[in-house]
């Protein structure tokens, strides 16, 4: 019998680590943090890293487990879940995967394309461009480069049309050519549960968490990384927001109001990814004991 990958994803702050843990202890198993942000051992406060607490209650890896300063995306984090899983399932045949990142944990459950290596000259001057020029001049760009991607593209996201674009520049050929509809099979079964809450709930959560990070130092542990501003994943949601106010070009009320905005914007996003995968069965975090025994009547089909 195959073993069994539980995928336990949601936006942010609709109570995946409280639920997570309940889980995990229900059936004496260990956790796959699916954060592209809490990979990261400079940041603790910003991330909502697990408190020491919840961490020593359940078993958990990827957590803080990387350098801001280490070049990481979602294919080495396919490579090394998957080589994880290998040695966890010697041990349990359930393992439990949290976390909000999509992209991460759809590498994990069905695999992703291998792209070109770009120069890092060229994304440099791509950035620039889309600093003085806007987003416009990019897709102009890439409607002319590459017509697929252009249909395809959230354009409204400039990381991604710059992504598309400067791999169609760099190789000559368009970016969706080296895109696959082909899922990888995995060896392991795979169930899908996805947490959320009504709206309002749901930005009344975000807005008291991050006015308890500010509480807890965020703003003193941002000034401590504050060297490491350049770095990619410094740019994350809770930090670049109070880099201005250490360099006083604005006020902390001003920063804070706008990690609440960028954060209840992220988690929008979030949802919106969750959702076009069909396969997740929708629960609320209220109750963890349906999840449960939603996993419990799954796997006794499997």
């Amino acid at each position: 019998m195959k073993p069994t990958l539980v995928v336990l994803a949601g936006p942010t702050a609709v109570g995946k680590t409280t639920c997570g843990l309940e889980v995990a202890r229900h059936f004496g198993t260990e956790i796959i943090s699916a954060d592209s942000r809490q990979i990261y051992r400079e940041t603790t406060i910003g991330t909502a890293v697990p408190s020491p607490k919840e961490l020593a209650l359940v078993k958990h890896h990827f957590i803080q487990s990387i350098s801001v300063k280490e070049p990481y995306n979602a294919s080495i984090y396919e490579n090394q879940v998957l080589e994880k899983l290998e040695q966890l399932f010697k041990v349990h045949d359930l393992i439990l995967m949290v976390g909000g990142s999509g992209l991460y944990i759809d590498a994990v459950c069905e695999g992703i394309d291998d792209l070109p290596k770009v120069d890092p000259g060229l994304r440099e001057e791509l950035q620039e461009r889309f600093r003085k020029e806007g987003l416009e001049s990019l897709t102009k760009q890439l409607l002319i480069l590459d017509p697929v991607s252009f249909e395809k593209v959230d354009l409204k996201n400039h990381m991604r049309v710059l992504k598309a674009l400067e791999i169609s520049i760099q190789t000559g050929k368009p970016y969706s050519s080296f895109l696959s509809d082909t899922k990888k099979e995995r060896p392991f079964h795979i169930l899908r549960i996805a947490l959320d809450l009504d709206r309002e709930i749901l930005y009344k959560r975000i807005n008291t968490r991050v006015e308890q990070m500010m509480e807890a130092g965020l703003l003193e542990e941002v000034r401590q990384v504050q060297h490491l501003k350049g770095y990619t994943a410094m740019k994350t949601v809770g930090y670049r927001e109070l880099f201005p106010v250490l360099e006083g070009k604005q006020s902390i009320n001003e920063g804070v109001d706008l990690i609440k905005r960028h954060t209840r914007k992220f988690a929008r996003k979030q949802l919106t990814w969750f959702r076009k995968e069909k396969r997740y069965q929708w629960f609320s975090p209220r109750n963890c004991k349906e999840v449960i025994d939603w996993i419990e009547k799954e796997r006794g089909y499997l």
